[in-house]
């Protein structure tokens, strides 16, 4: 690492190449260093005090219950506020066992084996006792509590309890098959294992890896994100108020069975991102971190800094040296233990700014993103993860949920960045849904929409997506339901001709869903149910719906059923994942060709990102080609050319590889199969070459090099 000008601030190595990329970004070098400057002494500390990061991280080795050789079990917590600790439960009749304070505010205690065999059977229910400065007791659950569940009935009380989690070595599971390596163009599948059933229950983890899977698979995507593992006592919450953090859901089963799943995941060749919430914990306070020492600032930020007053939510002190342990064990723990391969990171924007995002608009001017706004400690944390995911598992993956558009978020820690992989285009839906919900088709603005999909940062990947879990849920709607809503339920049936709405909604979705596929970044990204426009909105059992499971399900039946339309709106799905696993589209570069070898070369001749070479206000026509291939849209709603020029870039005979108007799609059948187009030595629209194709109004189609 270098000095930068003789001053004490530790400059990135690459910085140089950040600042070429973005000359924008140069008025805020010294921001840049004095970031990287923060992250380098912190990683230096935890190298000089801890034995490197490595150690630091596998704090759920030592921390919590812990079964040893000679059949003890150590026990170790960080309370620092507590006047003294016990540990109760079932294997001592609830008496008081005591702690022994240690230095830095841990507390240990060694409970001796019996005859070689550990004092607390398995399952056994345990939970800590914490005497506050005040002088009161009070229950508290393990921050490092690996399971934890319910009590049986409810007039046991609602606070989860802590079980023991020891199984025998003949019921622990052994994972059979290796990670996959990391895609190079990553389809995600998000999804709920709770919901992923037509029943109206809560699903199981067995389930989900039997009969949700293979379909996913079978659809062409690659990933998976998982969303709700970590412990959330409050279902509906949709696991954004995490309870336990280091203990996988027990309504969908046991850790044995989630290892199973993400085993069985593995097998398939899917990568398994887990959806993680560092952001924010729940305020529970029984089955919670909240006050864990009697105090509002173990874990978290004292006063109003420690609440999200939006989110109702504690926020975490990340200037904590065990605040950093807990959390980057956290990461540990899921990568070790479970065998995920990365992490979507939840509420990045609150975590980088000290308004949490609240009331706080982005224009894109570089003073927001490097000014007293931003909060540092948070973004350094962030700087750390992600550096200690990427070190230890270079194939791993991480998102950030960043609708702020903080620049470097996606580019290395190495270069003054926060190093993650990817962020999600939280732009592109919200647009999807204001032209459905504001405007009708013939006053739809072309060029706004192509401008949303394609403004994002360069050399920074996006994941693309035109609608996720936050556009299911309910109070909002689904891009099926702006399209077809209450008609979805009576004109679906292939026995009578779809309604002029269906027709509409059905040619309309897989065009949505191509275009933000092809032109919207450098990933895609479904949300479970919505690849067959799943007919309703997303709503957990909650005092306001009386408990009621009816909408927390995916009727995945109805993709089974041979007389219903949504089965035409799946097999798209999967033509649309399968053709750009064989062209590569999302991650087709100047690298991919061979033709840049140089990752520092600013002079390219092509990018990742599509080249636009017809966005047409009156015909309502978008053209762009992208990996070879030649995507033409026509969004209008009568109009069909005959004739229509395309700018091609290299010249040949093409062929139609893929037609949203196939009749196995939902469609009319409108263009021949069969046909080639051959180029003209004429060039159009900013390509070199041209042809004549016929594009059907509500139509889209790819076209490929035939020769």
């Amino acid at each position: 690492m270098s000095q930068d000008r003789g001053d004490d601030v530790m400059s990135p190595p690459q910085l140089n190449v950040l600042l070429e990329r973005d000359p924008y970004l140069k008025p805020f070098e010294k921001e840049i260093r004095r970031r990287y400057g923060e992250f380098t002494k912190l990683l230096h500390s935890i190298n000089e005090h801890e034995g490197g990061l490595d150690h630091f991280s596998r704090g759920y080795e030592r921390f919590g219950l812990h079964v040893q050789p000679d059949g003890s079990i150590s026990c170790l917590e960080w309370c620092p506020a507590a006047e003294a600790l016990y540990l109760k439960g079932e294997f001592n009749n609830w008496q008081l066992a005591e702690f022994q304070r240690q230095p830095f505010g841990k507390w240990q205690l060694i409970l001796p084996g019996r005859a070689g065999q550990p004092p607390i059977s398995h399952l056994s229910q345990v939970k800590l006792v914490v005497k506050t400065k005040d002088g009161q007791f009070v229950d508290r659950l393990s921050p490092w509590a690996t399971y934890v569940k319910p009590p049986p009935t409810k007039d046991q009380g609602i606070a989860y309890n802590q079980h023991f989690w020891n199984p025998p070595a003949s019921e622990r599971y052994q994972f059979k098959h290796c990670r996959p390596r990391r895609p190079a163009s990553l389809r995600i599948y998000e999804c709920h294992v709770g919901i992923a059933t037509p029943e109206g229950r809560v699903g199981q983890y067995g389930e989900f890896a039997r009969d949700v899977l293979p379909r996913i698979a079978k659809l062409g995507y690659n990933a998976i994100q998982l969303m709700a593992i970590m412990e959330h006592v409050y279902y509906a919450s949709f696991g954004y108020q995490v309870t336990s953090f280091f203990a996988a859901s027990s309504r969908y089963g046991t850790p044995e069975e989630l290892k199973q799943l993400i085993d069985a995941a593995h097998a398939l060749g899917i990568y398994v991102l887990l959806d993680v919430v560092h952001s924010h914990a729940s305020k529970n306070v029984l089955d919670g971190l909240n006050e864990f020492d009697g105090t509002d600032s173990c874990y978290f930020h004292g006063g109003a800094r420690g609440v999200h007053s939006l989110w109702d939510s504690r926020l975490f002190n990340y200037s904590s040296w065990e605040v950093l342990r807990f959390l980057l064990s956290n990461l540990r723990w899921y990568m070790e233990e479970y065998q995920f391969d990365g992490f979507r990171f939840d509420g990045v924007t609150s975590m980088l700014y000290h308004s949490r995002g609240i009331a706080q608009g982005f224009s894109g001017d570089y003073s927001e993103y490097f000014g007293l706004g931003t909060d540092t400690e948070s973004l350094v944390y962030l700087m750390l993860a992600n550096h200690m995911t990427h070190t230890l598992y270079p194939e791993s993956t991480t998102v950030a949920e960043d609708v702020s558009g903080m620049p470097a978020l996606c580019c290395p820690v190495e270069m003054g960045g926060t190093g993650f992989d990817y962020r999600l285009g939280m732009a592109i839906p919200d647009k999807w849904i204001e032209m459905l919900k504001e405007y009708s088709d013939e006053n739809w603005n072309i060029g706004n929409l192509v401008h949303t999909l394609t403004n994002r940062r360069w050399l920074e990947k996006t994941i693309a997506y035109a609608e996720s879990h936050d556009q299911a849920l309910v109070g909002d709607k689904t891009i099926a339901f702006w399209l077809m809503d209450k008609e979805m339920y009576t004109h679906m049936s292939t026995l009578s001709p779809p309604s002029l709405v269906i027709d509409r909604g059905i040619q309309l979705h897989k065009m949505i869903r191509l275009l933000t596929h092809s032109l919207g970044g450098e990933a895609y990204l479904n949300f479970s149910g919505n690849e067959f426009g799943h007919p309703e909105w997303l709503d957990f059992p909650r005092i306001g719906n009386n408990d009621s499971y009816h909408y927390a399900r995916r009727q995945y039946n109805l993709v089974d059923d041979q007389l219903l339309r949504y089965r035409m709106l799946n097999d798209f799905d999967a033509a649309m994942n399968h053709l750009e696993e064989k062209y590569g589209w999302l991650h087709s570069d100047p690298f991919s060709t061979g033709r840049v070898t140089d990752p520092t070369d600013l002079h390219w001749p092509v990018y990742a990102q599509a080249y636009v070479s017809c966005k047409h206000e009156d015909d309502k026509v978008i053209v762009h080609d992208r990996a070879g291939l030649v995507f033409a849209f026509n969004f209008h709603a009568s109009k069909s050319f005959t004739g229509y020029k395309v700018g091609v870039d290299q010249p040949g005979c093409y062929r139609v590889v893929l037609d949203t108007d196939r009749e196995e799609f939902g469609g009319h059948n409108r263009v021949d199969p069969e046909a080639k187009y051959h180029t003209m030595n004429e060039g159009f629209n900013g390509r070199r070459y041209s042809m004549l194709v016929y594009l059907p109004s509500r139509a889209a189609l790819v076209y490929a090099r035939c020769d």
